[in-house]
């Protein structure tokens, strides 16, 4: 934790050395959440970009690890990311137009599953709702805390519990009978 807060330090001193040091030790990590939680590619690099670049403009205080506080930052832009897709569904749909629905890609959160395992993940998870989804993959994927993850999502640990209770509720419900 010392170091998290010297590292951030440096960072908002503008050491640039530094921030290369806190891309390279966390940017697969976030990566591999932020796949998870967008579902593709493309959106997951502009979601860890985003992160590292509100990493510049905000101040680490320190109340948690700077991963904590990182995935916090993610999963807080990945939500405004599908507020602003919902709006523009939505503005189409009531413009007339038609929503566009892109192919999403496969999602590959953990590099230690095998390709048919992160198909099935990936698509588990579709079914999932947002904040279940978010749940499920920093619990279960990435191995958070409880307290981590209620830090992370901003919500308080009760939340985090039952939103992951139904969660795994929903997904036994959903595919009974996939491990016989």
């Amino acid at each position: 934790m010392a170091d998290d807060i010297e590292l951030a330090r440096l960072i908002a001193r503008g050491d640039a050395a530094a921030f290369r040091v806190l891309v390279d030790r966390e940017a697969r990590y976030l990566y591999g959440i932020a796949h998870a939680l967008a579902g593709n590619a493309a959106e997951a690099e502009d979601l860890v970009q985003e992160t590292f670049v509100a990493v510049l403009a905000g101040r680490f205080r320190g109340e948690s690890s700077l991963r904590t506080w990182l995935v916090q930052i993610l999963v807080r832009r990945a939500g405004m990311l599908r507020r602003s897709a919902w709006r523009r569904r939505v503005r189409t749909s009531l413009d007339g137009g038609q929503t566009d629905h892109p192919a999403t890609e496969v999602a590959t959160p953990s590099q230690t599953l095998g390709t048919e395992a992160r198909l099935d993940l990936a698509t588990m998870l579709e079914c999932l709702s947002p904040e279940h989804r978010a749940v499920i993959v920093l619990r279960e994927v990435e191995g958070l805390t409880y307290e981590e993850m209620a830090e992370a999502l901003g919500v308080p640990r009760g939340t985090i519990e039952s939103r992951l209770h139904r969660a795994r509720e929903a997904m036994r419900k959903r595919f009974r009978g996939y491990l016989q």
